[in-house]
């Protein structure tokens, strides 16, 4: 079982900054090898993947974060990041950290954390 816990979540204004971060916890084995990423629901809209990131570091964005944003994970602490630069209201929403466990073939999901971008 993994644990996964958003932090960081906020009101910012448009243009503003913001950094998300998911702990992870529980079975190590998984934690190691989990590919990571960031999912994002916005009101009476579907959660939709918009980042992601390999145990091995590789990436992926979608293209409504591209270019304003950055993952990355410190696997010595199990915590994964998300670095949103130039905020539009449009990036509203509760943002979820999910994880892959590849060795158990199992999915995790925290509760997830709201971003307001108003001003």
């Amino acid at each position: 079982q993994v644990l996964l816990v958003e932090s960081g979540g906020g009101l910012v204004q448009p243009g503003g900054s913001l950094r998300l971060s998911c702990a992870a916890s529980g079975d190590t084995t998984c934690i190691s090898s989990m590919t990571m990423g960031w999912y994002r629901q916005a009101p009476g809209k579907e959660r939709k993947l918009i980042t992601g990131i390999t145990s091995g570091g590789s990436t992926y964005y979608a293209d409504s974060l591209k270019g304003r944003s950055t993952i990355s994970r410190d696997n010595t602490k199990d915590i994964m990041y998300l670095e949103m630069n130039n905020l539009k209201p449009e990036d509203t929403a509760v943002y979820y950290c999910h994880a892959q466990c590849l060795t158990r073939n199992m999915e995790y999901w925290g509760k997830g954390t709201l971003v307001t971008v108003s001003s």
